[in-house]
């Protein structure tokens, strides 16, 4: 008896595989982009913060993390069930639940270097004083109860936000903001760096490795967020040219922004506005025409630079490489601007405020709501059991010695 199920598309196959990996690369270049903006003393430590997340984060998503995230729901579309535990009764021929052109395997590679990278975001706030033996800790229960929860929610097929409509096309909610939330609780549980806002400790050691970081994750972007059409077909085109377009205008819109006040644009405030740009294009990237793209952009360069210069010191945390202000309020707006542009002629399955659907936009506000409060409240609480347990932070003379050597009896330089 034949059954009426799709072929899968070897273009298909091969464009999301090679996404997969770009993907995967931006997660190093996320280390050196971290890895230039702290001190000498601290900048193997940081580099190994977001390389050792990609084991932690493999072995825990193969064993139950996807199951949790894309299993079929449960508990009402809360998190997945465990019927991948695994990846237990997946075979290699099997056709994938949410993209029948390809095999299951695909897009479980494809969402794994998802999770790589939204954990190791997190470690940017946290920088120059975690405990190395924490952090492994916390990336394999984070996963689990943080953003396991959240990919079903947004993306899993039953998932509570899915259902109602949400648009979040490569993970706004999922990523930048459940991310950047929990960063900032992070920041809090921690406290501040030993002479922040005392010393001059704000003191990077190589720009260029920050330059560097920022030209690979803008080109690993075009996997991340053209990928994610989970086809080589017009949308995934789409979303690669407006996730340029983006990230170019955010990076004029921050430079504009950092001349005026300070009389001169810096390279670091240039890359973080194109880190801004396309952190807050990714939910929108496959739903928005380029000129909205435009707007998004530069709307995000203004946004993340007054958070950084003018909001964050008047606040006093010390999320030390703005994962906040940049990936978490960013995407506030990236996820709230596709409620508005969202273009049905780009992607029919996406209609905003501005094409006649004002019932998005709640849909979108919603759902910033709901992912924001839940990985705020549940990093805290994460970070406290860890504090409690084992210890978040480095005592104070290991700070001062560098975690370079305290915590790996390596350096980054030769000094």
């Amino acid at each position: 008896m034949e059954t009426n199920v799709a072929a899968f598309s070897a273009g298909n196959i091969a464009w999301v595989l090679t996404s997969a990996a770009l993907v995967l690369m931006m997660t190093p270049a996320l280390g050196f982009f971290y890895g230039g903006m702290v001190r000498k003393k601290n900048v193997l430590n940081t580099l190994s913060l977001s390389f050792v997340t990609i084991a932690t984060v493999s072995f825990v998503w193969i064993l139950w993390g996807y199951s949790l995230s894309f299993g079929p729901d449960a508990l009402g579309g809360f998190i997945g069930n465990l019927k991948y535990l695994g990846l237990s009764g997946m075979g290699v021929s099997q056709h994938s639940r949410y993209a029948e052109s390809l095999p299951s395997y695909v897009f479980v590679v494809f969402q794994l270097m998802f999770a790589i990278i939204t954990v190791a975001l997190i470690s940017g706030s946290l920088v120059e004083r975690v405990k190395f033996s924490s952090w492994v800790v916390f990336t394999a229960i984070w996963l689990t109860v943080v953003y396991a929860p959240i990919a079903q929610w947004v993306w899993g097929i039953g998932g509570i936000f899915q259902k109602m409509g949400v648009l979040d096309f490569a993970g706004g909610t999922v990523v930048h903001i459940s991310a950047g939330f929990a960063g900032l609780a992070g920041a809090l549980v921690l406290g501040k760096r030993k002479g922040y806002m005392k010393e001059n400790i704000v003191q990077p050691n190589q720009l260029g490795y920050t330059i560097l970081g920022a030209g690979l994750l803008w080109f690993g972007w075009f996997g991340f967020n053209g990928g994610s059409a989970l086809a080589a077909n017009s949308i995934a085109a789409s979303a690669f040219l407006v996730t340029n377009t983006a990230a170019a205008s955010a990076a004029v819109s921050w430079m504009i922004a950092e001349w005026i006040r300070n009389g001169k644009p810096t390279s670091l405030g240039i890359v973080s506005g194109a880190i801004a740009g396309l952190a807050t294009i990714t939910p929108a990237s496959g739903y928005v025409t380029p000129g909205a793209a435009i707007i998004i952009g530069f709307v995000a360069g203004i946004i993340c630079f007054s958070m950084v210069v003018f909001i964050k010191p008047k606040l006093g945390y010390d999320d030390a490489l703005d994962v906040f202000s940049v990936h978490g309020v960013g995407s506030v707006w990236g996820v709230f601007a596709t409620g508005l542009f969202a273009d049905p002629l780009v992607n029919k399955a996406g209609e905003g405020l501005l094409y006649g659907n004002p019932k998005q936009v709640w849909i979108q506000v919603l759902t910033i709501i709901a992912v924001a409060a839940y990985s705020f409240v549940m990093s805290f609480i994460i970070f406290k059991i860890l504090d409690l347990a084992m210890g978040l932070r480095v005592d104070k003379d290991s700070e001062t010695m560098g975690l370079d050597i305290t915590q790996h009896e390596e350096t980054g330089y030769n000094l």
